[in-house]
C-alpha cells in the first residue's frame, strides 16, 4: 500500500506531512495556520505480542481544504516511528489481526469503503471485503474464524421506488420521529451488524435481520460498542431496539449477546432502562464489563461500572460507593482488575477496580487528560492531552506508576512557539461551595500589565472542563491573542460528584449561571485582569449561556460570542431531534400544564435587556440546535439596535470541521473580540 505522495486526488496533490505549507513561526505563538498544521493522533493499538504500537496520524493542508490519515508503528518502549502507508485516502480504524501477522483498516476508493489488510510493514495490501455498500466499522473474532462489520442497509423505500414515474422528484416522506439526527436526514437506511466467515467474508448473517434498528448506535457509535468473547463463539453488541418516536424519547440501549452456534440472541441488561454501552470481555470470558446509566432519558447520568457474571447470570453495579463516572475499560491480564477512565477535579485520570476487594485505586494524577488506555503486561499504553499539548502516546508502569512519553508527534511544531500557562483557582460560589476554575494566561505573561479577559462557557451541558486540547475552542489560541481565559467547572460538570453533576438539570438559568458570574467576578479582582474589557464566549449549552448572560450580566461584559446556542426554548423543543435530552433537562414540552419552570429561563424572554455587542455563529446542518435559533438571536439584536454579526456556515453542523471554515471561524472570532475589547477607537 506504499504509494507515491505525489499521486492525485480530485486533481489535487495528496495531503502528506511533507508537502504542506510550513507555517510562519516568526510571532512565536499559536495561530490558526499552526494549529491546522498539527498532526492528529487516533486509533492507538498495541500488537497481540505486546511489542509494537500501531497508530494513525492525520495531517491537514488548509490550501486543499482536506486532510489525510496515515498509519505508523513504533516499539512499545518508544523510539523512532515508522510510517507504513502513504496513500491517497485515509486509512481508518486500523487494528491488528488477532495473530499479529496482519494490520486491517477501512479504506475508501472509487468502489466504496471496504476492509483492507496489509503486512505490519504496510506491504502486500489487499482488499478483504467486497460488499455492496460502504462498511462503517469492523472487527475480527479472536479465533480468526469470523469477522463482523457494520453496514447501512435499505429498509424503507426510496421516493423513486414509491413513484417510479417521478424519477426527478426530490423529497423525503416521514411518518414518525426521528427523521433527522445531528447532521443528516433519515434516508430509509439503517446501520446493521453482520457476521461473515473469515477470510472469504461471504454469506454474512444480519444480526438485526431487517429490523428498523441501528448497530452501532448513531451518530457516533463505533467498534467500542461490540466485543467478541475470547473463544470467538459469541458477540456482545449495543443496540437501542426502538424506532421512531420511542427512539427519540429513550436512551434505553441494551447489551445483547449473540451465540454463533445456536444463532440465538439474549438481552443481558434488560432490567436496566437507561444506557448500557461499550462491553469488554474478561480474558477468561466469564465476565463482561460495561458502563450503564440508570435513568432512561438522562444522557448524562452517572456512568456506572457494571459487570455481568455469566456463571451467576446476573449483572451487578460495582461502583455504588464510587461517586465518579467510569468508562473506557481494559482488563488486567489475569482478569482480577478492571482499568478505566474517570473525570476527577477537572482532569481525566486512569483508575483500577480490584474485583476481589472492590476497592478503587487512582493510577495517574497531574493536570492531564488520559483519553484512551490498553493494558499491556505490567504497563498501560494510553493517550494524554493537556491545554498545552495535543494528544500523544504514553506508558504507565503499573508497579511504580512511572509515566513515560512514547510519541512526540508535534514536538517540532511546539518547540517553535511559546505557550500560555494554566493555573488553578478555587472560587467560592454563591451557595458557599468551592469551584475549580482554570485560568489560562497569555504567552510571555506580564503580571504588571492588565489583559482583556474571556469567560468561557462550556457546552454539553454536562461535558467536562478538563485538560482537553480542542481544535476550535482552543485555550492556547485565545491566550496567544493576548487574552486571559477563565474556564469555570460550574454546576453540571462531571468530576466533582454526582450531586454537582445533576444540579443543572431543570435549572439552566439558576445556580450554574450564578457560578459563571462568581468565577468572572473573582478573577476581575486580580490586578492583571482589566475588568473594563471582559468578554463572554461559548457553544451549544455555552451558546445558550451567552444568550442568557446577555440578558442578566449587569454590564459586566463588553462583548459576547454565541455559537450554536439555544435562544428560544419553545421553538427549539419543536425542532431538535433527541427528545430525551429536552424532556429530561428542560422537563418536557412547553404545552404541559403547568408549564415546566425551565421555560422561564429561555433567553428570548430577556431580549429587552440586551445592550452589548454580540457575534452569533451557527451551522446550517446543525439539527441538535437548528440554525433558526441563531437567526432569531441575530434578528432580535438587529431589531433592538444592538451591534451584532451573524456568521453562518451552510455546510457545517454543530461543529466546524472543514479546515478553511475553521480558520475563518478563528479569524472572525478574534476580529470581533479585538474590535470590542481592544480597539479604543470604536
Amino acid at each position: 500500500m506504499l504509494l507515491s505522495s505525489c499521486e492525485k486526488k480530485n486533481n489535487e496533490a495528496v495531503v502528506s506531512k511533507e508537502n504542506r505549507e510550513t507555517p510562519d513561526y516568526s510571532k512565536g505563538v499559536f495561530d490558526e495556520k499552526i494549529m491546522w498544521y498539527l498532526g492528529r493522533l487516533s486509533d492507538v493499538q498495541v500488537s497481540p505480542d505486546g511489542k509494537t504500537v500501531l497508530y494513525s496520524v492525520k495531517y491537514y493542508d488548509y490550501r486543499t481544504n482536506s486532510g489525510n490519515a496515515e498509519l505508523y508503528t513504533m516499539p512499545v518502549e518508544g523510539g523512532n516511528p515508522t510510517r507504513i502507508t502513504t496513500t491517497p485516502n485515509d486509512e481508518m480504524q486500523a487494528i491488528w489481526r488477532p495473530d499479529g501477522k496482519k494490520i486491517a483498516y477501512l479504506y475508501t476508493n472509487d468502489k466504496g469503503t471496504q476492509v483492507w489488510e496489509c503486512n505490519p510493514d504496510g506491504s502486500k495490501a489487499r482488499q478483504l471485503t467486497h460488499t455492496d455498500g460502504d462498511i462503517n466499522c469492523f472487527s475480527y473474532a479472536p479465533d480468526m474464524k469470523h469477522v463482523c462489520y457494520s453496514q447501512n442497509v435499505r429498509i424503507d423505500p426510496t421516493i423513486e421506488q414509491r413513484y417510479p414515474d417521478l424519477p426527478k422528484a426530490n423529497a423525503q416522506i416521514y411518518d414518525d420521529l426521528m427523521y433527522r439526527h445531528w447532521n443528516y436526514w433519515a434516508d430509509g437506511t439503517y446501520s446493521h451488524l453482520f457476521i461473515a466467515d473469515y477470510p472469504k467474508c461471504d454469506n454474512p448473517i444480519d444480526l438485526l435481520d431487517g429490523q428498523k434498528f441501528h448497530c452501532p448506535n448513531p451518530p457516533f457509535g463505533g467498534m467500542e460498542e461490540l466485543a467478541w468473547s475470547p473463544d470467538g463463539k459469541s458477540l456482545a453488541y449495543c443496540c437501542k431496539k426502538l424506532s421512531g418516536k420511542a427512539f427519540a424519547e429513550s436512551t434505553n440501549t441494551n447489551i445483547y449477546l449473540y451465540d454463533l452456534n445456536t444463532k440465538k440472541t439474549i438481552n443481558l441488561s434488560e432490567e436496566n432502562k437507561g444506557y448500557d454501552m461499550d462491553p469488554v470481555f474478561s480474558p477468561d470470558g466469564k465476565k463482561l464489563v460495561w458502563w450503564s446509566m440508570e435513568t432512561d432519558g438522562f444522557e448524562s447520568d452517572k456512568h456506572r461500572l457494571v459487570i455481568y457474571d455469566f456463571e451467576k447470570k446476573m449483572m451487578e453495579d460495582y461502583s455504588k460507593d464510587f461517586d465518579q463516572d467510569a468508562s473506557t475499560f481494559s482488563w488486567s491480564n489475569d482478569g482480577k482488575k478492571v482499568y478505566f477512565n474517570s473525570y476527577v477535579q477537572g482532569t481525566c485520570q486512569i483508575f483500577a477496580l480490584d474485583l476481589a476487594s472492590r476497592q478503587f485505586e487512582q493510577i495517574t494524577d497531574g493536570d492531564y487528560d488520559y483519553n484512551t488506555l490498553q493494558v499491556c503486561g505490567n504497563q498501560i499504553i494510553a493517550t494524554r492531552t493537556s491545554h498545552a499539548s495535543p494528544s500523544d502516546i504514553y506508558s504507565i508502569n503499573l508497579k511504580n506508576k512511572a509515566v513515560k512519553q512514547l510519541s512526540f508527534i508535534n514536538k517540532d511544531v511546539l518547540d517553535k512557539i511559546t505557550l500560555g500557562k494554566t493555573i488553578k483557582k478555587w472560587v467560592k460560589t454563591t451557595d458557599g461551595k468551592e469551584m475549580l476554575v482554570w485560568v489560562i494566561l497569555p504567552p510571555n505573561f506580564d503580571s504588571t500589565k492588565t489583559y482583556p479577559t474571556l469567560l468561557y462557557c462550556q457546552g454539553g451541558p454536562q461535558s467536562a472542563v478538563s485538560q482537553f486540547f480542542s481544535y476550535r475552542w482552543n485555550f492556547q489560541m485565545m491566550a496567544a491573542h493576548d487574552y486571559i481565559i477563565v474556564a469555570p467547572n460550574r454546576r453540571g460538570l462531571p468530576g466533582f460528584g454526582q450531586e454537582w453533576n445533576d444540579e443543572i438539570s431543570g435549572d439552566f438559568g439558576g445556580q450554574c449561571m450564578k457560578d459563571y458570574l462568581s468565577a468572572i467576578d473573582a478573577l476581575a479582582k486580580e490586578p492583571y485582569v482589566d475588568e473594563n474589557r471582559l468578554g463572554c464566549v461559548g457553544a451549544s449549552f455555552g451558546g445558550f449561556s451567552v444568550y442568557w448572560l446577555a440578558g442578566h450580566h449587569d454590564k459586566r461584559f463588553k462583548a459576547f460570542i454565541a455559537h450554536c446556542g439555544m435562544f428560544n426554548f419553545e421553538s427549539w423543543y419543536n425542532t431538535t431531534e433527541e427528545l430525551f435530552f429536552a424532556n429530561h433537562d428542560i422537563e418536557g414540552p412547553f404545552w404541559n400544564t403547568p408549564t415546566p419552570k425551565s421555560y422561564d429561563f429561555s433567553p428570548h424572554k430577556f431580549i429587552g435587556n440586551w445592550d452589548t455587542p454580540i457575534l452569533v455563529i451557527h451551522g446550517g446542518k446543525d439539527f441538535r440546535i437548528p440554525y433558526t435559533e441563531g437567526m432569531q438571536a441575530f434578528d432580535a439584536a438587529q431589531i433592538k439596535g444592538v451591534p451584532s454579526r451573524f456568521l453562518f456556515f451552510p455546510d457545517e453542523c454543530h461543529f466546524v470541521s472543514k479546515p478553511q471554515n475553521a480558520m475563518l471561524w478563528q479569524r472572525e472570532f478574534f476580529r470581533w473580540l479585538d474590535h470590542w475589547l481592544k480597539d479604543e477607537t470604536k
